[in-house]
């Protein structure tokens, strides 16, 4: 496993850089094309589908191919040091492109244009616009500002702004899964993260718009939405028509009852709210996927406190419980920091403990890396020596692949629901999709009438470590 660096938002590293652009082959004619990368978290995916949105509504078409392009954005995260990395070595790359093409433009949007917004424009010239998460709508402006030769920068965060009107252009993605994004920031200050200073406070977007999006979704054959937040748990929202309260938990009812055959994830979890009305909703549709990304961070008290997660240990572990006696059958994984400032062996111990408590499906893992600006960079000193947390993260991986193996295995014999979402990655014979435990499942297609977006019953034979392998019966 690769040692990566903190991150309290799941990053998909097959992702990673991945451009936007939503159709294999464009065949409508745009006055500009605009190329986008992205970075980060699933937030930050969603957010390019909204940038391409406006930038659409303005006559500007994506493409894949940057040398296409007249506007170049990387859209960024600052959870994790790599991920900035990255991204000053495209704009390094980008740069000599634009020496050969001055009147190109290039932007920096999202998390780290927030943070870094003078440094890019002022110290190192690398950007002509800078953007952040709140600010899209602006774009059309700062593009035409941009074009006179002004730098054009909007990093100011909102208390209100949610995007709830527009609707976005899914990636090229399998036509079958989405995201929706119902709330934007984060109020729980954890000391380890920078979200709540890059993405601004909570704000929950309006559930009529969310189940409106769900609904079109489904229309166009999408078989499958993730709400997607900071989050989720917290998800609040007052209808003054009908002066009706919307918890997260009557959302999620609300998207499951559009139809039985549209499944419903959701992603992240802050363990301090999920509530016993989410687990009884969970259990009440079967349309609910039984999966929870629930983030311990560490298993150790004194820990959990310094890192301003607002529960203990045994709180944690009395949540999982109560998963499981509600959700019987819930798929539980979660975020793990190795070597948080002054973690001791005992508190690593404790750390391994609660996964072997928990059981976890899987697990993302990091060691933890200080980003500046944030509560434990100005409060802690980083004192644990990198030899010290890379060999606690080896720990941690080498439990978590005996876990991830063990829950495989007890689910040889089984029989699943399975959403086909496309081909296996290795065989084109053979189907992958996930179960509502969001288990990868990879079988083979015999000569079924099937296809991406159906439910398919099949009984797992074999597994490996990440993959259970089944066939249809």
């Amino acid at each position: 496993m690769e040692m990566l660096e903190i991150a309290e938002k799941v990053h998909d590293e097959t992702r990673q850089g991945e451009a936007f652009a939503p159709f294999k082959e464009e065949v409508n004619v745009y006055r500009k094309k605009f190329y986008i990368e992205s970075y980060g978290c699933a937030m930050n995916f969603s957010d390019s589908e909204i940038i391409a949105s406006i930038l659409n509504k303005e006559g500007f078409g994506a493409t894949r191919n940057f040398e296409d392009a007249d506007l170049i954005f990387l859209n960024t995260c600052s959870i994790r040091e790599k991920a900035e990395q990255t991204v000053r070595k495209r704009l390094t790359e980008f740069r000599k492109v634009k020496e050969a093409r001055p009147g190109l433009l290039i932007g920096v949007l999202g998390c780290m244009a927030e943070r870094l917004k003078s440094k890019l424009l002022e110290e190192e010239k690398l950007v002509d616009i800078v953007v952040g998460p709140d600010a899209y709508r602006s774009l059309p402006g700062l593009i035409e500002e941009a074009e006179t030769g002004q730098k054009a920068v909007n990093v100011l965060l909102s208390r209100d702004e949610t995007y709830a009107d527009i609707s976005p252009v899914r990636l090229d993605s399998n036509g079958i899964t989405a995201f929706i994004s119902i709330m934007r920031g984060c109020n729980n200050m954890c000391s380890f993260c920078v979200v709540p200073f890059t993405r601004g406070r909570e704000r929950s977007r309006d559930a009529v718009s969310i189940v409106n999006e769900a609904r079109d979704l489904f229309s166009r054959g999408f078989k499958e939405v993730t709400l997607l937040g900071q989050n989720v748990d917290s998800y609040y929202w007052v209808n003054e028509t009908t002066n009706e309260t919307i918890t997260f938990a009557r959302l999620m009812e609300m998207v499951a009852l559009i139809d039985p055959s549209l499944r419903v994830r959701f992603s992240t979890s802050h363990p301090k709210d999920i509530t016993g009305e989410v687990l009884h909703t969970m259990a009440k549709y079967e349309n609910i996927c039984n999966y929870i990304h629930l983030p311990v961070q560490s298993g150790s008290t004194r820990i959990l406190q310094l890192m301003n997660r607002t529960y203990t240990r045994e709180w944690y572990m009395a949540k999982v419980k109560q998963i499981k006696e509600i959700v019987p059958d819930c798929g539980i994984s979660a975020d793990i920091i190795a070597g948080f400032c002054t973690e001791t062996e005992e508190d690593h111990r404790d750390t391994l403990s609660i996964m072997e408590y928990s059981q976890y499906d899987m697990s993302y893992m990091f060691f933890y890396s200080e980003r500046p600006g944030t509560l434990a960079a100005r409060r802690y000193t980083d004192d644990i020596p990198e030899d010290v947390k890379k060999r606690r993260l080896q720990e941690i991986v080498e439990l978590q692949n005996r876990l991830s193996l063990e829950s495989n295995k007890k689910d040889i014999g089984k029989t699943f629901k399975v959403l086909i979402e496309g081909n296996s990655k290795k065989n084109t014979t053979e189907w992958k999709g996930r179960s509502s435990q969001n288990k990868v499942i990879v079988f083979p297609k015999l000569n079924n009438d099937l296809k991406p977006g159906d439910y398919a019953w099949v009984k797992v034979n074999d597994c490996t470590q990440a993959t259970l392998l089944g066939e249809i019966i």
